[in-house]
């Protein structure tokens, strides 16, 4: 059996594909650099994060997007006559007067892992662009519509353009093909296929909230007319519902108790053998009853066959996708070398795991591992509230029971400087244990400073006799953030007694999109910070960085 989510934390708009026997996942990035998360498997069940498509900050502009801005929504095909990969993403910057101002470019590549060429512009029409590469040499862009001329600015419908693959250019008429397959308004991310002589455009409706859903359409012309599945949607975890009007997107009156995973849509079609399709979809698990999806976006998959009178049906001919699917019957000897998560201790070498990201900008801007080899540097920038440069490394947070820890070396001699361990979900909502120093006392102190939708609470925690190292970790359980510390070298907070844990728990829902007033879409980080808002100049050394998933003890 695959169990749901196959991609955990913060891993939207799934886009999936099967090339010679071996399958991707190419997932949204958002804020976060390097841009677009790539998955490899050869079994559908077990997924190795081999790399990320930009990773040229060059041909990726985040500088200062606000949260849950950034790269959109990146659709991964196949073009088999020129054998090269293409990935199409939208580039948001703005949401302001619901304008939605972005751009949408293509890079290609003959291998997942790169390296990929530089952006080809495709155009700012809307967002969520996707590829199909016809039988015949042909290939089109299908994208959403943003309508601007009747009211706010909403979602309209989905259009097309031919794409000349040798020129990289759009050519002829960019064209509507499709207003929606249901009531539920918000129509966006569409994915054409072709099968049996019939076109199929599978798009998302009802908001990336608790009212999302996949729906299909068919016709036997690329260009339509298409006609909507008479089982529409497809999938989803929300009744069914009319809100044809309401723009809103979160709409949390739609959550379905009786459904193990919510916002279920955004949905990416593929073919494993003769009788075994799938779909991948992006999902999120909530804490009920707060309705606060701390992980974020998540991915999963759920089994499809062809009716006889060709259209889509969920393996269990209903439309709540489940926690547990049967797996594809594929004899392969090969496995991926780590599957997620990626759990132990990551020690700072050559280079960093392909897990560990950045906001907005790359790492060369505020870290290295060659000035201290051994080390991870962290150079002191501004602090974690900024939409500049921020010394910050993270990784995805992929369950709610984990035990994070790490060892610092830092000596501050004034309170604008501070280091230490970060839970992280957007630069207005975080927790920071940190180290910094206290001018009054003149001694280094512990401190946890804890953001909630840019309110900001300082909770004195000890006084330090000496700064270097000490080890600090976090353990989430459920609802419950705990924090740790204890003095000098050493091993994570899980193999060893002794640690001083901090009296009171945070409340792990608030870190989360339905809680944040200033982001969405993402999910929470784990990772290590330097701040120095004084010269930029002051740097912590971090020895490692340990991530185990589980309760401690």
């Amino acid at each position: 059996m695959i169990t749901n989510p196959i991609l955990p934390g913060f891993n939207p708009d799934p886009s999936i594909l099967c090339v010679d026997g071996e399958f991707y996942i190419a997932t949204s990035t958002f804020e976060w650099f390097p841009g677009i998360a790539l998955y490899h498997s050869y079994d559908l069940e077990h997924w190795e994060l081999v790399g990320h498509a930009l990773v040229d900050e060059q041909h990726v502009d985040l500088s200062r997007l606000p949260s849950a801005k950034g790269v959109w929504a990146p659709s991964l095909t196949y073009n088999d006559q020129e054998k090269q990969f293409y990935l199409a993403y939208s580039l948001m910057y703005s949401h302001n007067a619901r304008y939605f101002d972005l751009d949408n470019f293509v890079v290609t590549s003959p291998l997942i892992t790169g390296p990929w060429s530089k952006p080809v512009f495709l155009h700012s029409v809307g967002f969520d662009p996707s590829f199909l590469h016809d039988e015949d040499g042909k290939s089109y862009v299908v994208c959403l519509q943003w309508e601007l001329r009747n009211g706010d600015g909403r979602p309209d419908s989905i259009v097309m353009q031919e794409y000349d693959c040798g020129e990289r250019v759009l050519v002829g008429e960019l064209c509507e093909i499709w207003k929606g397959g249901t009531k539920r308004g918000c129509l966006e991310g569409p994915h054409l296929y072709k099968h049996k002589g019939y076109y199929y455009l599978l798009t998302a409706e009802g908001g990336t909230g608790y009212g999302h859903s996949v729906t299909v359409a068919r016709s036997k012309s690329v260009w339509g007319p298409y006609e909507g599945a008479p089982n529409n949607p497809l999938l989803s975890a929300a009744k069914d519902f009319d809100e044809s009007d309401n723009a809103e997107y979160l709409k949390p009156q739609r959550f379905n108790p009786d459904s193990p995973l919510q916002k279920t849509g955004h949905a990416s079609l593929v073919q494993v053998t003769k009788d075994y399709w799938y779909v991948a979809f992006l999902c999120s698990r909530p804490f009920v009853p707060e309705l606060r999806s701390t992980l974020g976006r998540e991915s999963s998959l759920e089994r499809v066959y062809w009716t006889g009178d060709g259209w889509l049906m969920l393996g269990n001919n209903q439309k709540i996708p489940r926690l547990e699917i049967e797996s594809p019957p594929i004899h392969t000897k090969k496995t991926v070398l780590h599957s997620l998560p990626d759990c132990g201790t990551t020690w700072f070498r050559e280079s960093l795991p392909a897990h560990f990201i950045t906001p907005r900008y790359p790492l060369h801007r505020f870290a290295s591992l060659s000035e201290r080899p051994g080390f991870l540097r962290l150079s002191g920038k501004q602090s974690l509230c900024s939409l500049d440069v921020v010394a910050f490394v993270a990784r995805r947070m992929q369950s709610l029971s984990v035990v994070i820890s790490t060892q610092v070396e830092f000596n501050p001699d004034d309170w604008r400087e501070s280091a230490g361990l970060v839970i992280y979900h957007d630069h207005m909502n975080y927790r920071f244990l940190r180290i910094t120093y206290d001018q009054e006392q003149n001694k280094p102190v512990l401190m946890i400073t804890c953001l909630a939708n840019g309110v900001r609470e300082e909770h004195r925690w000890v006084e330090l006799k000496n700064a270097i190292p000490i080890r600090l970790a976090l353990v989430v359980q459920e609802r419950a953030l705990r924090f740790y510390w204890t003095e000098g070298p050493g091993k994570p907070l899980y193999e060893e007694q002794g640690w001083q844990q901090y009296k009171e728990s945070f409340d792990t829902s608030e870190l989360s999109d339905e809680f944040s007033e200033y982001g969405e879409s993402t999910g929470t980080f784990v990772g290590m910070a330097c701040e120095d808002f004084k010269m930029h100049q002051k740097s912590a050394d971090f020895a490692w960085f340990d991530y185990q998933q589980g309760s401690l003890g």
